[in-house]
């Protein structure tokens, strides 16, 4: 039942983007809805596997969490990744805003697990102090993981001055 629930969100979305294609007579190599989707294809010269959307191209870091639940690909979803792979593609850091609730940190879990990539995710509280936020940093240098800061507007200013 489990690997059913994984696998449903999965094979929806690339169902219907052919059919979407048709409806809109798009061309189907260049049009920015097939575009913007997260595909994954396999290099046989380097014997590995990437992750390319829109015109950033990623490596596949086979980092295994387990057959967890996925999220719904939704319109917001969808501009999360491309607004977050982009960012990555221009050696950026992402921050996604908004209101509680929205799927901000959920979103980052699915698209790090899309890619392969371990993503911590820390509640940061007025607790934290400088060298804390230190040690978290390095290990997610030290690792390559992802770090997912939530609740970072509650870190007294002195922090946030370090962690900038």
């Amino acid at each position: 039942r489990r690997r059913a629930m994984c696998m449903t969100p999965l094979d929806a979305p690339p169902r219907d983007m052919p059919e979407k294609l048709i409806r809109e007579k798009a061309p189907y190599g260049s049009h920015f809805a097939w575009m913007s989707q997260l595909k994954q294809r396999y290099v046989p010269e380097s014997k590995d596997a990437r992750i390319e959307i829109l015109n950033a191209s990623f490596m596949y870091d086979y980092e295994y969490l387990g057959n967890g639940a996925r999220l719904v690909v939704t319109p917001l979803t969808d501009r999360i990744y491309v607004t977050a792979t982009q960012a990555l593609h221009l050696c950026m850091g992402c921050a996604p805003a908004g209101p509680a609730g929205t799927g901000k940190t959920e979103s980052t879990k699915d698209l790090a697990s899309a890619l392969g990539m371990c993503c911590y995710v820390i509640n940061c509280s007025p607790e934290h102090d400088y060298e804390s936020m230190g040690n978290i940093f390095k290990g997610l240098a030290a690792s390559g993981s992802w770090g997912c800061f939530d609740e970072f507007n509650r870190l007294i200013p002195e922090v946030l001055s370090v962690c900038s």
